[in-house]
């Protein structure tokens, strides 16, 4: 597995991005208050199901990717590290909590929105340009482990985390969406605070890993 600092830095970025506000925290809590907390676990249910479609896809494709042409670990490693550092320029300048365009829910079924939410995971080319951009920043090559096991176990990781968010969003969709509603200093100061971590990282990244 890959060193310890390394493994550190993996869990702290991936806990940013997991409770930053986005549009699957949003989705869970709006079906929780559209259709109470059942239709809300059928819905972050879903979600953490089609996340491993993305998961699956990143490990063994880069791994097969990466013994073909291994210049392109190297070129992906780096254009995640720009990645996070735009992502987190994007969020210090934010002026007000970051919005993801107005979700609307209609009266369904905790089942339907069970099969409507793995479906809307699977088919958002946002989470798989994520887990492309973002995964092979905590790979170590020189590992006892393959490639694309680690890739498959931090994917899965990212996954739960970011499951755990949305589990969060159900279970206090009312005082979550009053907070995602508002703009205000405390708002502000994590947004800043946490869009410098992310810079921190993709500099380092990008300056000191080989």
């Amino acid at each position: 597995m890959p060193s310890t600092e390394i493994l550190i830095a993996f869990f702290l970025a991936t806990g940013i991005f997991a409770y930053m506000p986005g549009p699957a925290m949003l989705y869970a809590a709006a079906q929780t208050m559209a259709r109470g907390k059942r239709a809300g676990w059928f819905a972050a249910l879903g979600i953490h199901i089609g996340g491993y479609v993305h998961v699956f896809a990143a490990a063994f494709g880069l791994a097969v990717l990466f013994q073909a042409v291994p210049i392109l670990y190297t070129g992906l490693k780096f254009g995640g590290a720009a990645y996070l550092i735009w992502l987190g320029f994007k969020m210090f300048r934010a002026r007000a909590p970051m919005s993801t365009g107005a979700i609307e829910v209609s009266a369904k079924s905790p089942k339907r929105a069970f099969w409507e939410s793995v479906t809307v995971e699977v088919l958002n080319p946002k989470t798989a340009i994520f887990f492309l951009a973002f995964l092979p920043q905590f790979v170590d090559p020189n590992a006892g482990l393959a490639i694309w096991a680690q890739l498959l176990i931090l994917g899965t990781i990212v996954n739960m985390m970011f499951s755990s968010a949305d589990i969060l969003c159900v279970l206090l969709a009312g005082r979550v969406a009053g907070l995602l509603s508002r703009s205000g200093s405390a708002g502000r100061l994590t947004q800043r605070l946490g869009g410098s971590v992310l810079v921190a990282l993709g500099l380092n990244i990008a300056l000191n890993r080989q």
